[in-house]
C-alpha cells in the first residue's frame, strides 16, 4: 500500500488500510510511507511492516512481486507507475489512462474516496469512521488534562495569525486549563511567540522536543486541541479528543473532522469556516475565509465544547 505523504494524508487513509485487512486477512499488509511518519504507522494496527518511501520515486523493495499492490497516493498515472513496477498479481488504483479501476470524484472528500477505492475494488466494507491510532508506548512529556494549541500549518494560506492563537490561549489559561503550545522543530519561533503573547512561559512550548510518538501521547490525553486545518486536526480525531479547527481556504467537506457526537450532544469536533472552497491551501498570504475567523468566536467555541465533554 503505497500512502508516502502527509500526517493528515496517512491518517485520513487509515480507514481504507483497514479495509484492505479485512480483504485480505491472510496476507502480511506493507505500508509504504516517509521514514518521518513510520513511527506513527506503526501504530496502524492492520500494518504489518512499514516500508520507507519518498513521494513519487521508486520503491526499495527487494521482495518478491506483491499479490496486491494499491495506490492510496492520488489519481496516478505517476502514483500508478511505483506500485506498477513492483509487478504485483493484481494493481488497485483509481481509473487514469492505462490503469483501469473507480472513478475519481474531485469532490470527495478525502477518507471516503479511499474506502470506496478499497470497497468498490476489494468488494469490502470500508468504515470511514475506522480512523482510531493505538495508543503509543512513550511516556507523554506533558500531563493528562492539557489544552493543546496549535498555531502551525505548512502554509501561510492555512496559518491562522500569532496573536489570535496567542489570545485563544491566554483564554484558555485564564480559564485554569493547563495549555501547551505544540509544533514541529520548524515552528518553535512560532510556538513561542504564541506562548509569549499569552504570558505563558518558556515550559508551556512543546514546539521542537517532542518525537512523532511523544506528540501522538501528548494528543491522546489531552483535554482540549486547537488548530488549523493541519495534521494535528486529524491527530485529534485519531485520538477521538474534542477540537476546534479553523478552515479557510479548503472546505471541511473535503478534509474536515468526522460527525461525532460529544458525551454532552453536539460535535466532538467543531469546524469553524467562513470559506466557499476556491481558496489557495498552498497560499503564501493568509486565506481570506480564515482571517474572518475571530478570536471571540473560538473562544466561544471553545468554552461550549468544553461545558459539552
Amino acid at each position: 500500500m503505497l500512502r508516502p505523504l502527509g500526517l493528515g494524508d496517512l491518517l485520513t487513509g487509515v480507514p481504507a488500510i483497514r479495509a484492505v485487512r479485512a480483504a485480505v486477512p491472510g496476507h502480511r499488509l506493507v505500508l509504504a510511507t516517509t521514514p518521518a511518519l513510520e513511527p506513527l504507522a506503526s501504530l496502524v494496527d492492520a500494518v504489518d511492516e512499514v516500508l520507507p518511501a519518498r513521494e513519487l520515486e521508486p520503491l526499495d523493495w527487494s521482495g518478491p512481486p506483491p499479490e496486491l499492490a494499491v495506490d492510496l497516493h492520488g489519481k496516478g498515472p505517476a502514483s500508478h507507475v511505483v506500485v506498477a513496477d513492483l509487478r504485483p498479481d493484481r494493481l488497485l488504483t483509481f481509473d487514469s489512462p492505462g490503469y483501469p479501476g473507480p472513478t475519481w470524484y474531485p469532490d470527495e472528500h478525502e477518507v471516503r474516496r479511499w474506502c470506496r477505492l478499497v470497497s468498490e475494488g476489494l468488494g469490502v466494507d470500508a468504515d470511514p469512521d475506522a480512523l482510531d491510532l493505538a495508543a503509543p508506548s512513550v511516556p507523554s512529556p506533558a500531563p493528562a488534562g492539557v489544552a493543546l494549541v496549535h498555531p502551525g500549518a505548512a502554509f501561510p494560506g492555512r496559518r491562522w495569525p500569532a496573536d489570535r492563537f496567542a489570545a485563544v490561549a491566554r483564554h484558555l489559561a485564564t480559564a485554569g486549563l493547563d495549555v501547551r503550545v505544540t509544533g514541529g522543530p520548524a515552528e518553535v519561533s512560532l510556538a513561542r511567540e504564541v506562548a509569549e503573547g499569552a504570558g505563558l512561559g518558556e515550559g508551556a512550548v512543546l514546539a521542537g522536543r517532542t518525537t512523532t510518538l511523544e506528540l501522538a501521547a501528548v494528543v491522546a490525553g489531552a483535554r482540549v486541541v486547537v488548530s488549523g486545518d493541519t495534521g494535528m486536526a486529524h491527530l485529534a480525531t485519531a485520538y477521538r479528543r474534542p477540537s476546534v479547527v479553523l478552515f479557510g481556504p479548503v472546505s471541511p467537506a473535503l478534509w474536515g473532522p468526522p460527525p461525532r457526537a460529544a458525551r454532552g450532544g453536539g460535535a466532538l469536533h467543531v469546524v469553524l469556516w467562513h470559506g466557499d472552497g476556491t481558496g489557495d491551501p498552498w497560499g503564501t498570504e493568509l486565506d481570506p475565509a480564515l482571517g474572518e475567523v475571530g478570536v471571540d468566536e473560538v473562544t466561544a467555541t471553545l468554552d461550549d465544547l468544553l461545558a459539552r465533554t
